[in-house]
Parts: structure tokens; sequence; C-alpha cells
């Protein structure tokens, strides 16, 4: 039962999305909470792996999460189900209308689209940055101290790098500076708890 509850589930994360990967991640966050499936915290530990490991986000964190709840065939359910109206959409559109893009009607909904997409977005960083930096909403509840400052290092590295070299850094390097950084400070100091 809890395999056809997650392929519905992504299924229908898969079908109401818009605006790729990042565009899903509040509507990923929002369902896998409120199953019980994760906490917030552990929701925003999967959304951090899949942010660094290769692939789209939104098929990382269906892999994820269905793997966490369901092992191999959860993982692949949910993939799946996260997928699939993407691809069905594209196969139609692309079989049927060659100038799809053209049409003033689609270029009117994706117009409406974009911003919605955009608040989301930013909804989902606010929610997040709050949690994570301060504890609001989490089950911690307290403020950390560390995050906050490991994120002043990253903006700072990342504000140096784009005016010595006059382009902007990698998002790959920062998430690998963050993760040594992170290891390094646990390593030497263990009883602080990044």
């Amino acid at each position: 039962m809890i395999l056809l509850e997650i392929f519905l589930a992504f299924l229908k994360i898969g079908a109401v999305s818009f605006g790729g990967g990042y565009g899903m991640i509040s509507l990923v966050r929002e369902t896998v909470v409120s199953h019980g499936w994760l906490t917030d915290t552990r929701m925003m530990d999967f959304i951090a792996v899949s942010e660094s490991t290769p692939g789209p986000i939104a098929v990382n964190m269906a892999t994820f999460v269905g793997y966490s709840q369901g092992g191999v065939p959860g993982a692949i359910l949910a993939t799946v189900g996260v997928i699939l109206p993407a691809f069905l959409i594209m196969l139609l559109i692309s079989s049927v209308m060659k100038n799809f893009m053209k049409l003033k009607g689609v270029n009117a909904f994706l117009d409406g689209v974009r911003p919605g997409v955009v608040a989301l977005i930013m909804s989902t960083a606010v929610t997040m940055g709050l949690s994570l930096l301060f504890g609001i909403g989490d089950e911690k509840s307290s403020i950390n101290f560390f995050g906050m400052g490991l994120l002043v290092v990253i903006v700072g590295i990342a504000t140096g790098y784009k005016r010595l070299r006059k382009k902007k850094i990698s998002p790959i390097v920062l998430i690998i500076i963050s993760a040594v950084i992170a290891l390094a400070v646990n390593l030497i100091f263990p009883s602080i708890n990044t």
C-alpha cells in the first residue's frame, strides 16, 4: 500500500509542478512532511544531498524519498511518478504541435506560471532558511550559529571570487567547500553540532 501511495504522491507532484526541479521542492517538501514520511529537518538533508548529486534535483529527491519509505521499489515508483507527467506532456506536444511555443495562449499561460514558480522557490528558500538557521518551524527550535557562520563564509567566498576573477564561482565548488568546512570543524571540534 505504501508503494502505491508513494507513486501517486509523486505522480501528483509531477503533474502539477511547473518551473523544473526547483519549483517542485516546495510541493515535495509539503507532501513528504504532511504524509509523515520525513521530518522537516530530514527533508532539508535530502534536498542538500539531491542538490549535490548529479541529475535533476526533483528526480533525485523523489528517488531518495521513495527509497527511504519503500526501498528500491519505492525509489523506482517515486522516480517514475515524478517524471511520467512531464514525459507524456512533452511527448504529446512534440508529436502534435511543431510550433507550440509560437501560440499566444501558450505564451500567456507561461507568463502567468513564471511568477508563481518564482514565488514557490522563494517561499521554499525562506522557509528552509528560517528552519535551518533559526530553528523556526523545526523540532530543534534552536539558533544554528554554525550554519549562519558557514553561510557568511560561503557568501564571502562567492563574492570575493566574483570580484577578483570577474566571473561566478561554480556552485559545485561552493558545495564542496561547504562540505569540507563542515567536516573539518566536526573533526577539530566534535562537540559543535554542525
